[in-house]
């Protein structure tokens, strides 16, 4: 008995949940119903076309082998897409994408997935005399400079990066080593790199591998036995990108096979762009005359964007998309997730995803409501330690400086509004806040108490102050 397309659907959604964050599951593909099966083709509809999109740029790899899998070869997937009719009488009719430039639009066409989408990187045989070679760099085209904001968190490693793209192996940074943790913008950053160079200078040789990638390229060249090709490959390049070096970590052979190729490139004065979670002195595994290379250039941190940069990040998104959303939704994002960027990013795209699906315009209720999984602040109550850098960071200064015993204007006020917020939004008593305030009695953190709530009612610039912090803390 043959299966039906929801049973197909169904089976097919199993594996997704298994190989992907059950967020993301519940976001991207709950929705999701499934229509038809003729043949092995299974048509599936899904809310709008930001769906869709969403689908293809992140999930289209995991959709073919899993409907491939049910389906077999020859199983293919198609989308019908709903979309509003611009009446608000008129129900939702599903349409085709135009693939072809001649924009018609039809009821209950669909979408299927294109059939290649493999982009492994070729090892073309080196035929003498010929210069250039016609190589994919493998870039991502939205990753530029434009849109990768510049912060206290990024300065060095950008401007660095501003001035190999414009003089690829011609500066002292030669290799760029760009590091730091998880979604901090590495790939971004050196993409961006590669993709001004080949904006600026078309006939530069530009390919960005990642080292996952470059391992497996080596071992199939080692069983095909076409190692001189995939070196004199490598070796040809002008520019070369290497992501996430830190994988490179217990690969003996491969070590070998990249410090070759690194030599030559160096000494013929092509560029080398690295990165790596870690700084080259902390990496574990690696070969230490291969470290000793990594060290030659710039090495060049990202940390974790401060809530300034968090909000210009999620502006630049937001216009780049066309898309207005309130300021205190934007504040609340920024402000509450601070990990890294792409979990930022990641929040804001879920939280329209869920407006889209809810039809509800997006404020602060509707924020708070959707994002608190994504959100971990909301469920922690409010610690002092957090009014004290929230605190801080709106006077801007420093955070050791409220502790210490100077009687600067601006640090006493600091201090006084942060021991009366903490009264007022934890379950600390006086001794403990004035204890964790630089040791001082619980008659100090009275006085304090008192002078805020005088100047509150006297002073409307202090005032203002005051409840521009307690609506920040009321956003977490």
């Amino acid at each position: 008995m043959e299966k039906t397309c929801t049973e197909v659907w169904n089976s097919c959604l199993q594996i997704i949940k298994d190989n992907i964050p059950n967020q993301s599951f519940k976001t991207w593909f709950e929705p999701i119903s499934a229509l038809k099966l003729e043949g092995k083709v299974l048509t599936i509809q899904v809310p709008s076309l930001f769906f869709y999109e969403w689908l293809e740029e992140h999930y289209v790899g995991l959709l073919r082998k899993t409907v491939k899998k049910q389906l077999g070869d020859e199983g293919r997937l198609e989308y019908n897409i709903v979309v509003d009719k611009s009446s608000n009488t008129g129900s939702p009719y599903t349409t085709n994408m135009p693939s072809n430039g001649n924009g018609a639009e039809a009821k209950t066409q669909s979408m299927p997935i294109p059939v290649s989408i493999n982009k492994d990187i070729k090892n073309p045989f080196i035929i003498p005399g010929l210069k250039k070679l016609n190589v994919d760099p493998q870039l991502n085209p939205n990753y530029t400079f434009d849109n990768y904001i510049e912060g206290d968190c990024n300065r060095l490693a950008r401007s660095a990066g501003y001035a190999v793209a414009a003089k690829p192996g011609g500066t002292s940074f030669n290799p760029l080593m760009i590091y730091g943790g998880v979604g901090l913008g590495k790939t971004h950053l050196a993409q961006a790199i590669g993709n001004e160079i080949k904006r600026s200078v078309p006939d530069k040789l530009v390919i960005y591998v990642s080292c996952e990638k470059f391992c497996q390229q080596f071992v199939d060249s080692l069983k095909n036995n076409t190692i001189n090709d995939f070196v004199n490959f490598y070796q040809a390049m002008d520019v070369i990108i290497m992501d996430d070096v830190h994988n490179f970590a217990g690969k003996e052979k491969t070590q070998d096979i990249f410090f070759h190729i690194f030599n030559h490139l160096h000494q013929s004065g092509k560029q080398i762009i690295l990165t790596s979670d870690k700084a080259p002195k902390d990496l574990a595994g690696l070969e230490e005359r291969l470290l000793s290379r990594f060290k030659w250039g710039l090495s060049a941190d990202l940390q974790v964007p401060d809530l300034e940069t968090r909000v210009a990040i999620l502006k630049k998104k937001m216009y780049a998309d066309g898309i207005e959303l309130p300021g205190e939704v934007i504040e609340y994002v920024a402000h509450n997730i601070d990990n890294n960027v792409r979990e930022l990013e990641g929040a804001m795209v879920s939280l329209l995803a869920q407006s889209t699906l809810n039809k509800k315009d997006i404020d602060l209720a509707l924020a708070k409501q959707m994002l608190k999984n994504f959100i971990k602040n909301t469920s922690k109550e409010i610690s002092m330690e957090y009014i004290q850098k929230l605190v801080c960071e709106y006077f801007e200064v420093p955070v050791e400086m409220v502790k210490s015993q100077t009687r600067k204007r601006e640090i006493v006020q600091a201090r006084q509004i942060s021991m009366y917020l903490s009264k007022s939004h934890t379950k600390s008593s006086l001794k403990t806040i004035g204890a964790f305030f630089g040791g001082r009695d619980h008659s100090t953190v009275i006085y304090a108490c008192q002078t805020v709530e005088d100047l509150i009612e006297t002073d409307k610039k202090f005032k203002a102050y005051v409840n521009d912090i307690q609506k920040k803390l009321k956003m977490s």
